[in-house]
């Protein structure tokens, strides 16, 4: 069966709404919602099929674009291969210039059972955070609630909560008190640990290290939950997709203060490393709020840190 390579747009507002567009009726999987997009041509860059479907359906000029994931799907009836990009920056005012549909949809409240199945990653992908906080070190039990507390306050999607020093009983106490202090909170709790001490105090999801990951034989967590590794490597990275990570992170980007003596990647050599999987890769190390274009410049979703939002608010004080 032929398949049918497909070049895909993602534009995202900033009112954090994301285009899409409904596919005709009489169309394969019409009916549906879609990323607006269409078939390259013989020969064609997809970047360039891109921007001419995308003036010549939607009367939007892209100026930049970024990969964003790559999806192969059999429908049964058709294969396609999606050739999914970013888009960063553009000029002219979306319209159905085919009569088709249009719409800005807040991200949180897209429902892929309204796309075709293909798109189910797309989506997945883009729901993500563009910044996880992970927590730091602390004086005593009452300071690291405290400033954990301010995490929250700080309206962060995404709060990796990590066991670091703490012994097993008071890491399982803290996250006692942290999901108290969640309730009623639109913030994902992930816990840093071991696969054990998860069990006994599940949250939304699991982080391992490195050294966990490469024990793993299976996913260690149900696919209600959310898991992520820490990688250094491109092995790990792929052992973290195998695994069934929902996303990974990727260190050390840039130069910390916590392991100076470590050599950072930098952003040639961590887009090289994260384009070789499909498991979305976060950066990690020596990440500011400030990094978060960058980053998805280089096709992460976003960062992950510890000290630029951890320190964030003593620094401010």
């Amino acid at each position: 069966m032929k398949i049918v390579h497909v070049a895909v747009g993602v534009l995202i507002d900033q009112h954090q709404r994301v285009l899409v567009a409904l596919r005709n009726e009489n169309a394969h999987q019409g009916g549906l919602w879609e990323f607006p997009g269409g078939k390259c041509e013989a020969g064609e860059q997809v970047s360039d099929a891109l921007r001419r479907e995308f003036f010549e359906e939607i009367g939007i000029e892209i100026s930049q674009d970024v990969p964003l994931c790559n999806i192969r799907h059999d429908y049964g009836d058709k294969q396609v291969w999606l050739e999914v990009r970013r888009i960063l920056s553009y000029t002219g005012e979306a319209t159905g210039k085919e009569g088709q549909a249009i719409r800005w949809q807040p991200l949180g409240t897209l429902d892929a059972t309204q796309f075709p199945a293909a798109n189910k990653i797309i989506i997945d992908r883009i729901q993500l955070s563009d910044r996880i906080a992970i927590t730091g070190t602390a004086q005593n039990h009452s300071e690291f609630l405290q400033r954990f507390d301010q995490l929250l306050q700080m309206g962060l999607p995404t709060v990796h909560l990590r066991q670091g020093h703490f012994s097993d009983q008071e890491f399982l106490s803290l996250v006692r008190e942290c999901k108290q202090r969640c309730l009623g909170v639109p913030v994902d709790l992930i816990l840093s640990t071991s696969i054990s001490l998860f069990e006994e105090q599940p949250t939304q999801g699991l982080h391992v290290s490195s050294r966990i990951l490469e024990t793993l034989t299976r996913r260690p967590v149900a696919q209600e939950y959310r898991f992520s590794a820490s990688c250094h490597c491109l092995a790990q990275l792929q052992h973290a997709q195998k695994m069934g990570a929902n996303y990974a992170f990727l260190s050390p980007v840039a130069k910390t203060l916590s392991h100076p003596q470590q050599t950072p990647l930098g952003w040639q050599s961590f887009t090289r490393l994260a384009s070789q999987v499909d498991v979305p890769v976060y950066a990690l190390g020596g990440m500011t709020a400030a990094d978060i274009n960058t980053a998805q410049t280089y096709g992460a979703p976003g960062i992950a840190a510890i000290s630029a939002f951890w320190e964030a608010e003593q620094a401010a004080n």
